[in-house]
């Protein structure tokens, strides 16, 4: 097993004049799961393929343990890598395509077969080990390759949106899988995504990439809790946090009808800048609702999740036209069409420089 570092590594692809990945510094640790994580074009995939050594890094280095890998050919640093689209041979059967990079390393028979076995009873695969990948359902067909990766016993496991292709229900099952595995292997894992929801479950720690600059790295608690950016706050959480840009006012901000207490440090940072409003965040969990005061938002649709429901309205054009979204009490959900007052919970807001975005709160 091996720490990952990424120290300041940088591509830049022929004719852009933007790099893919900017100057991305970012340790992992022996044994971690981290899951690199961000909308379309972020960099995400394409940091995972210099670690893997199929993208050229244009600038700083890769190492793995204590090895500079970042010129070295894929073969040579020790990774294993799960693809989203599996990538099994067709024509051989399950036991062979598990085996087949043990094979080509030169070991025997009878070896490669112990090993494939014992990956196959982790994974439950036993049974179809003489089958073909076409005569598998595409939830098999993953946990195929996922063995192919740990019979290697490599340093790194990589893997690039390996639940992509698999349907709501069975993915959510397969991602507990694929993390309760890794903590038993205990091998250092990056894993790719582009859901927020896999990365808040699954990583130990999560880094989150916009436009190919690491925007905050943390556990998946702390990045809910203190989001260092709007972006990153606007990002991580179902449903997302609600951001609203409101005035300074004597004491905190104006929201609605009521004051809000926040932070003299937070208002101070926002004057230093020159703001006069900040965007304030609130999770849909963190209103109240009021008889009176506060936002007043008319409800347009009420999803119904049994104990709880979620609110989805919108303010009127005085207000700026905010749509926001609220959890209610699953028993208690109001009609569409009808007026509610929300208050943000004391203690509960995120504070944004509306300018640059940065966190002003603590």
């Amino acid at each position: 097993m091996a720490s990952v570092t990424f120290d300041k590594a940088t591509r830049l692809y022929p004719g852009g004049d933007k790099p893919a990945v900017d100057q991305l510094e970012l340790e992992i640790e022996d044994g971690e799961f981290l899951v690199l994580v961000g909308p379309s074009g972020c960099g995400k995939s394409t940091s995972l393929r210099m670690l893997a050594g199929l993208e050229d890094v244009n600038g700083g280095a890769i190492r793995i343990g204590d090895r500079d890998v970042t010129h070295l050919p894929p073969k040579d640093r020790d990774i294993a890598m799960v693809f989203q689209n599996y990538a099994l041979y067709p024509h051989m059967s399950v036991a062979d395509n598990m085996g087949f990079a043990l094979k080509i390393a030169g070991e025997d028979k009878a070896t490669i077969r112990k090993k494939v076995e014992d990956a196959a009873k982790m994974l439950d695969l036993t049974q179809y080990l003489d089958r073909k990948p076409k005569a598998l359902s595409g939830g098999q067909r993953q946990r195929v390759a996922m063995g192919r990766a740990i019979v290697r016993k490599p340093q790194v496991f990589l893997m690039d949106e390996p639940l992509s292709n698999l349907d709501a229900k069975l993915r959510v099952s397969t991602r507990t899988q694929i993390a309760a595995l890794q903590r038993d292997l205990g091998i250092t894992t990056v894993y790719v995504t582009h859901d927020q929801v896999e990365a808040m479950t699954m990583g130990d720690r999560v880094a989150v990439l916009k436009d190919g600059l690491l925007q905050q790295v943390d556990t998946p608690r702390n990045m809910y809790d203190r989001p260092a950016n709007l972006f990153v706050a606007g990002f991580i959480g179902s449903p997302a946090m609600n951001l609203v840009e409101v005035p300074i006012t004597d004491g905190g901000v104006k929201f609605g009808d009521s004051v809000v207490p926040v932070s003299r440090e937070a208002l101070s940072a926002a004057a230093d800048a020159g703001d006069r409003t900040v965007t304030v965040g609130v999770r849909p969990e963190h209103f109240d609702i009021a008889e009176s005061g506060g936002l007043t938002i008319v409800v347009n649709v009420v999803e119904e999740l049994g104990a709880d429901g979620y609110v989805y309205g919108s303010t009127g054009k005085a207000a700026g036209a905010q749509d926001l979204v609220v959890r209610v009490d699953g028993r208690q959900v109001p009609e569409k069409g009808s007026s509610m007052h929300v208050v943000p919970r004391a203690g509960e807001i995120h504070v944004f420089s509306t300018s640059s975005g940065a966190r002003l709160s603590d």
